[in-house]
């Protein structure tokens, strides 16, 4: 992927620019993801906080992952559209909702989180899968 993408939400409200390389290029299959982004999946970039420059204002939902643990998911408060979600016990890191990037023909994930939930008409070959979170 290159740097430099930009994206937003439906609206464009709110906008984001790119501008570090990510970390991680995935899909989650949760259940959570799947709600979340009313779709069997949500694409995600794993990218340092610092490294996206973001305007207009966005809702946070206070979710819980299986952990117990906090994620922040983060909205467009005009159009509803997700666009980030953060981590608290991953300070630093700002994860990307692939789907809302302008151009998303560089998107190329590189795992898959949570396939013992994926629908199972879902099949994304070549693209190593685990059952739960990374370890």
């Amino acid at each position: 992927m290159t740097t430099e993408q930009t994206g937003g939400c439906l609206c464009g409200a709110v906008r984001y620019k790119i501008t570090a390389e990510p970390f991680m290029q995935a899909v989650c299959h949760c259940k959570n993801c799947q709600r979340q982004a009313g779709s069997g999946w949500s694409m995600i970039l794993g990218l340092p906080e610092d490294g996206v420059e973001i305007t207009g204002s966005v809702q946070t939902y206070v979710d819980h992952g299986t952990s117990g643990g906090e994620v922040h998911r983060q909205f467009c408060s005009t159009c509803g559209s997700p666009v980030f979600t953060r981590v608290p016990a991953q300070a630093g890191w700002i994860f990307v909702k692939a789907g809302s990037l302008d151009d998303t023909s560089s998107f190329n994930p590189q795992i898959q989180f949570w396939t013992a939930s994926k629908q199972h008409w879902i099949e994304i070959p070549d693209v190593p899968g685990v059952p739960g979170n990374p370890g």
